[in-house]
């Protein structure tokens, strides 16, 4: 049995992963942290990771930036594994997961699910075999209406997984509009929609003289980037201190 404390147990996220654990009997959440907290939870809640004094295996986060400090130090003292799943950190706090790593077992990456993480897996594969024969690379990624950031990290994510795979040779397009000219095989175009409440699509296409290969994800709820954070809790207990990152949860 896998014991974590769950940080952000009221956000939505932090809600669902209560959710998700609470049907799972291979892992409990034992302390919940929260600024907020309505009495509801089955588990106790603190208002600061400072104050959590119950033994656990792992920590979940799902909070916001101006809570990763405290973690941190939390995390580096008592020799905390943790799946850091908040976003839109600093470039300060970014340094300070990689030394805390040094210490204990750190899990981050761009897009918590599974699928994804699989899919950035395949993209290699597929990139070193149609790359070199002369395929064009394009990725179209969709968002709900009230997401401000573009593209997408998932998206930049697919392309650096490509581009990785071909030697970092590619440069990445994300306006064509000014430019009157061939495209040169070298690039990636990345484009974004934003529309509605589409959770998150994502399209990588290939595309040759007479074929054209796509590899779609589609994400229906946020509930997928819950469930592998739990994957990836359970896989982070007990392991030695290091940066691990999701491709390390699928193998």
């Amino acid at each position: 049995m896998t014991k974590v404390i769950m940080h952000g147990c009221n956000g939505k996220m932090g809600r669902t992963i209560t959710e998700i654990i609470a049907a799972d009997e291979g892992i409990e959440i034992v302390a919940g942290v929260d600024a907020f907290d309505e009495g509801i939870n089955s588990y106790p809640v603190f208002s600061s990771i400072g104050l959590c004094d119950i033994e656990a295996d792992a920590i979940i986060d799902f909070s916001n930036a101006k809570a990763i400090d405290g973690l941190l130090d939390y995390c580096a003292q008592r020799k905390m594994p943790c799946v850091l799943c908040t976003t839109g950190l600093s470039e300060v706090q970014l340094s300070r997961i990689k030394e805390v790593a040094k210490e204990t077992a750190m899990l981050k990456s761009a897009n918590m699910s599974l699928g994804v993480n699989m899919l950035l897996k395949l993209l290699k594969e597929a990139a070193g075999i149609l790359a070199p024969a002369g395929f064009d690379i394009e990725i179209v990624e969709k968002h709900h209406s009230l997401k401000v950031d573009a593209p997408s990290g998932t998206a930049l994510a697919l392309a650096d997984s490509i581009n990785e795979e071909l030697g970092n040779e590619y440069e990445y397009v994300y306006d064509r509009s000014t430019r009157r000219e061939k495209r040169p095989q070298k690039e990636i175009g990345i484009s974004a929609v934003r529309g509605g409440t589409i959770v998150g699509d994502h399209d990588v296409i290939f595309a040759g003289t007479d074929e054209v290969i796509t590899f779609s994800h589609s994400a229906y709820t946020k509930a997928i980037f819950a469930k592998g954070a739990v994957q990836a809790a359970k896989f982070l207990a007990g392991k030695p201190a290091g940066l691990y990152d999701m491709s390390h949860v699928i193998g």
